[in-house]
């Protein structure tokens, strides 16, 4: 009997050993084109950060990246996500493949310079955290069908807009690979497991 309990038990041992992680899901539409299979991808963009610099897609070729949007006037989820995206920030300070990207919903308001001064106080560099703007129907489409986010002027709310509270994770094929509530601690945590595992994945 004891042999058997101990077969089984090693059994057990080498079947949790072997078991595969099952891999991130890709999200959006896909199409088969001659075979293959092609996934949504972020569209193409132009926007300008905070020192000035244009950002496109080209700035994140072969990075993962966290994008998310905002408004630097914001008093009810942005805080929360500020300080969220903070420690993503942080957790990734070693790791040179990863970048995060937020873009203000309120482009007639938050200029370049006030982007410059937001970042300046919160201590972040631009070269891993771009603060862009742009023309606002650029922002509100791509928000809304490159990333899937909520992203537009409602006066019936407090401050005059409504946006997704929502963290975007981004592979290096600029595929979106996980969707993440920023206000939400136990959600950020998955995040941060979740780009360890992207990163793994592109090695």
């Amino acid at each position: 009997m004891r042999r058997l309990v101990l077969f089984i038990a090693v059994v057990g041992l080498i079947s949790s050993c072997t078991k595969t992680e099952k891999p991130l899901p890709i999200f959006g539409q896909r199409e088969v084109v001659n075979g293959d299979t092609v996934y949504h991808k972020i569209a193409k963009f132009q926007f300008v950060d905070q020192d000035s610099a244009i950002v496109t897609n080209d700035t994140f070729k072969d990075q993962i990246y966290v994008a998310d949007f905002f408004f630097t006037t914001c008093r009810t989820i942005c805080p929360i996500m500020k300080t969220q995206m903070l420690r993503v920030y942080e957790a990734t300070a070693n790791m040179p493949d990863v970048k995060l990207l937020s873009h203000t919903i309120d482009p007639k308001y938050d200029t370049v310079a006030l982007l410059h001064e937001f970042a300046k106080r919160l201590g972040v560099s631009s070269d891993r955290w771009h603060f862009v703007t742009g023309a606002q129907d650029s922002i509100y489409k791509i928000a809304q069908t490159s990333y899937f986010a909520t992203a537009m002027e409602d006066k019936s709310e407090p401050d005059g807009f409504i946006h997704s509270g929502a963290f975007l994770l981004i592979d290096k094929d600029q595929r979106i690979r996980g969707k993440y509530d920023g206000t939400k601690e136990d959600d950020v945590n998955r995040l941060l497991e979740d780009i360890n595992r992207l990163r793994k994945v592109h090695e």
